[in-house]
């Protein structure tokens, strides 16, 4: 697996791309060559063309979940790979109105727009890419210290509720005997989706976990969530976008934290 971040909140010491506070990663498995997540703006193209990743050759776009900082890049996209249409693969959720505090955060392209300009396939089960790489679908509760609070609201056609973000998915490398983890925000849990990629492909050992793990604050769930890692010999971390300056030394304190940021390229 090759992974190339084109869009983070950061920027690397020398790489001189341009970062926003979203998430977009090129990953690449043998045929496989997908986009997780499309960031905020076309911000991620200009990085690929310097970064010399060819989006014409992308198969697939995944939705880690429907939030405009991972899904509002899509507008850009189509464009730029224009006739082709890449396929998007989403749960049904993500295209839902969101909102935090009365300000807008869902995905702001319409279905009607999304059916028209890609191929898209709205799935909660797991979805494969290839031999290795899937999307894990919806993600369960195993534990009963994260996806405990919901993140403002949400509007579909069965009306406005509270939103526990249930479209919060990730992606899954399986790597020789292992698995290399890849998350948007991790609204779902990160040790929830770790679980979760175990028993979708079968596999124990996790050898690396890049991505938005959602840890703002030194807390009970910070502190279980290190208990997690370590119990699982997981030493091998890439915490970003949506995980604070505190909870990254938190987290140093016990495993390494690997410093992240646009034209990183991770091989697993």
């Amino acid at each position: 697996m090759r992974l190339v971040v084109l869009a983070d909140n950061n920027t690397l010491i020398d790489n001189y791309y341009m970062g926003e506070p979203a998430v977009c990663y090129y990953i690449e498995d043998g045929d496989a060559k997908i986009l997780l997540d499309a960031g905020y703006s076309d911000l991620f193209i200009k990085n690929a063309h310097l970064l010399g990743v060819d989006l014409h050759q992308v198969t697939h776009v995944a939705l880690s979940h429907g939030h405009n900082d991972h899904s509002r890049g899509l507008a850009f996209l189509h464009e730029h790979v224009l006739p082709r249409k890449i396929a998007v693969v989403a749960h049904p959720d993500a295209l839902a109105e969101r909102h935090d505090n009365g300000t807008p955060i869902g995905c702001p392209l319409g279905r009607a727009f999304l059916e028209a300009q890609y191929a898209l396939t709205l799935t909660r089960e797991p979805f494969a890419f290839g031999e290795n790489l899937v999307f894990l679908g919806e993600i369960p509760s195993y534990n009963d210290f994260e996806r405990t609070k919901p993140m403002g609201v949400m509007r579909d056609k069965n009306g406005e509720r509270d939103d526990f973000v249930l479209d919060d998915s990730a992606m899954a490398c399986t790597c020789g005997d292992g698995l290399f983890i890849i998350t948007g925000c991790s609204h779902s849990g990160i040790c929830n989706i770790i679980e979760h990629a175990k028993r979708v492909c079968g596999k124990e050992k996790i050898l690396g976990v890049i991505g938005g793990f959602h840890l703002f604050e030194v807390s009970e769930q910070l502190t279980r969530t290190i208990r997690y890692f370590r119990d699982n010999g997981i030493d091998t971390l890439y915490p970003c976008h949506c995980v604070s300056f505190a909870a990254k030394a938190e987290i140093h304190k016990h495993i390494p934290v690997r410093d992240v940021g646009v034209g990183l390229e991770i091989t697993a």
